[in-house]
């Protein structure tokens, strides 16, 4: 996250100085001109870019060029953003927003063992409004085996999604509940507050792995999952206000469900 703040430091000077950056020859940069990415060691370069209609801050890890499909993945997961972002700038014509648009765009690794790698994106686009859209994701790599690990491929039965979906759905509401009682809602708007957010949560944990795609693995001193925690971005199990949720599920929940090939990446497996 350092890092990150530091590549933004330097994209607000640029925003600041782009309009009459001088070039060779006396002449003016044109306004969109993009400014060089930061070099960076490896397949994973860091990116800012500063105009006046747009700004674009990504940072990787280092560790991750260590593992080339993993590296794939994460600059894919990058470019499919910035080619959103970049959509809607074209969108805007010869126009300049009042704001530039922006995709800040964090990597960071969460885990480096012989048996699980993890990285977590997390970001924002902004293309106008009040806010913008948040961005994250995690990326769970198995080195040996040399693939991501999917939440489709963790657990392969529709009985082992309701079982997951059980427990988190249990979190949540009692999470809610905590929070209504922490802000003192009239018990006059509580039921009504209480059903509707109620609804989001089971909405956004159906039974199924789309539903739990982001996750991370929580080891313990062996090296082993001891739990993972399932990430909810902001609109998915609640308000934007209420920011991306996270529920830990144990290894005592998951086990009974994952399948063969990797129940020896938990404890007790």
């Amino acid at each position: 996250m350092t890092r990150l703040l530091l590549l933004f430091f330097c994209v607000l000077v640029l925003v600041a100085c782009k309009r009459e950056a001088p070039v060779p020859g006396g002449t003016t940069a044109p306004a969109d001109a993009p400014t060089p990415a930061t070099p960076a060691t490896g397949p994973l370069q860091d990116v800012v870019e500063a105009t006046p209609r747009y700004v674009i801050g990504i940072s990787y890890p280092k560790s991750a060029a260590k593992y080339p499909g993993l590296a794939a993945a994460l600059q894919s997961y990058a470019d499919a953003a910035r080619k959103q972002l970049m959509e809607a700038v074209d969108g805007l014509g010869n126009d300049v927003p009042t704001a530039p648009y922006d995709l800040t765009l964090s990597f960071t690794e969460l885990l480096d063992s012989p048996q699980l790698v993890a990285i977590a994106a997390d970001g924002s686009s902004y293309t106008g409004g009040a806010h913008g859209a948040p961005l994250i994701a995690r990326f769970v790599w198995l080195p040996q085996q040399q693939k991501l690990l999917t939440a489709n491929d963790l657990v392969p039965t529709a009985a082992g999604w309701q079982a997951i979906s059980d427990f988190v759905r249990e979190q949540l509401h009692t999470a809610l509940s905590q929070r209504l009682d922490a802000d003192r809602v009239d018990p006059a708007d509580r039921a009504e507050l209480s059903e509707s957010a109620s609804k989001v949560i089971d909405e956004g944990t159906e039974p199924k792995p789309e539903s739990f795609a982001e996750f991370e693995p929580v080891v313990d001193s062996s090296g082993r999952l001891a739990a993972l925690r399932f990430v909810f971005p902001p609109y998915q199990v609640g308000s934007y206000a209420d920011g991306t949720q996270t529920v830990e599920v144990p290894a005592e929940v998951l086990l009974p469900h994952v399948a063969p090939a990797y129940r020896g990446l938990f404890r007790g497996g």
